[in-house]
């Protein structure tokens, strides 16, 4: 019940963390938006979940790099639910290239949804959300880990850290901003194009010899949107296994 009558948007739930993320706030009582920019059928099975379990939530398509649409996203929950508590920027594009071979379409990609979609929603929520509330922008333990093929990838999740740091200052009115750093984590997005001796190299790279599961990861996010952590700000936090 830590969220209860608490109203959460999250970007990009339809699967993934994300996914992970909705469906545990919705058990601690959270009003969910699952926020989606293509994959209506798994949004729509995000909530169908959710509402089974007992929950409360809707679907929103908004992308998040495009503002009209990430302003449609804030008005339209406020319009279902009155207001916004909770912000999770969890919408993001990964490909592994090297530097070489990233074109400037793979550029323009990785900044337009993973830094630019966190410009949009925080200057709507410099606004609309509510007094209090607390805001989780996801980023990646890649920024610290200098791997090869990651480093555009690397470059906006720093982007995404420098950006809370310094947006956890300037919003006031009692609400928290943080960063969430996972570490590799079993997704979709992540295991897509990898090899097996990859995954297992990175497995054994932190303390617990495996990759993180979805909700390793959204019960840190769980805290970081409850008022248990209210005291915490500006942080970025690290969900790695002791990776880095």
């Amino acid at each position: 019940m830590k969220l209860k009558n608490k109203v959460a948007i999250i970007t990009g739930s339809s699967k993934g963390i994300g996914k992970e993320i909705a469906i545990l706030f919705a058990e601690n009582k959270a009003k969910v938006i699952v926020n989606y920019s293509s994959s209506e059928a798994e949004a729509n099975e995000t909530v169908k979940t959710i509402i089974a379990n007992g929950g409360e939530a809707i679907a929103i398509k908004a992308d998040v790099s495009i503002r009209k649409e990430v302003t449609h996203l804030f008005d339209k929950t406020i319009e279902v639910y009155g207001k916004i508590d909770v912000l999770v920027n969890n919408a993001g594009v990964m490909k592994s290239k090297k530097l070489k071979d990233i074109t400037e379409q793979d550029f323009d990609i990785h900044f337009n949804v993973n830094v630019k979609g966190l410009y949009n929603t925080l200057q709507e929520a410099e606004s609309k959300l509510a007094d209090n509330g607390n805001i989780i922008n996801i980023s990646s333990s890649t920024v610290k880990l200098m791997l090869p093929t990651y480093a555009i990838y690397s470059a906006t999740k720093a982007a995404v850290e420098q950006i809370s740091r310094v947006f956890s200052k300037e919003i006031g009115r009692g609400i928290s901003v943080n960063a969430l750093a996972p570490g590799p984590t079993e997704t979709e997005l992540f295991l897509e194009g990898k090899s097996t001796e990859f995954i297992e190299q990175l497995s054994s790279m932190n303390a617990f010899n495996r990759l993180a599961k979805p909700i390793d990861i959204a019960r840190v996010a769980l805290f970081l949107a409850s008022d248990d952590s209210k005291w915490v700000s500006g942080q970025v936090i690290g969900a790695n296994g002791a990776m880095v």
